[in-house]
């Protein structure tokens, strides 16, 4: 079994976990009621998606 014969640096480690990073999600606002909401997924607040009402939006 191969075993590195010298550590990395730290300085490697950190190149390495360079692309590490949490991005906020790309939102979108809905074409019917404007809320924000994810692409291609339903919209929560009217249960609109392409202009077609999928569900009924609840009654609170």
């Amino acid at each position: 079994m191969a075993v590195p014969k010298r550590r990395h640096s730290h300085t490697r480690g950190k190149k390495r976990r360079t692309h590490w990073k949490l991005r906020a999600p790309g939102l979108t606002n809905c074409g019917h009621c404007g809320a924000p909401r994810l692409p291609h997924r339903i919209c929560a607040s009217c249960g609109f998606y392409k202009g077609e009402e999928i569900v009924p939006p609840r009654e609170a």
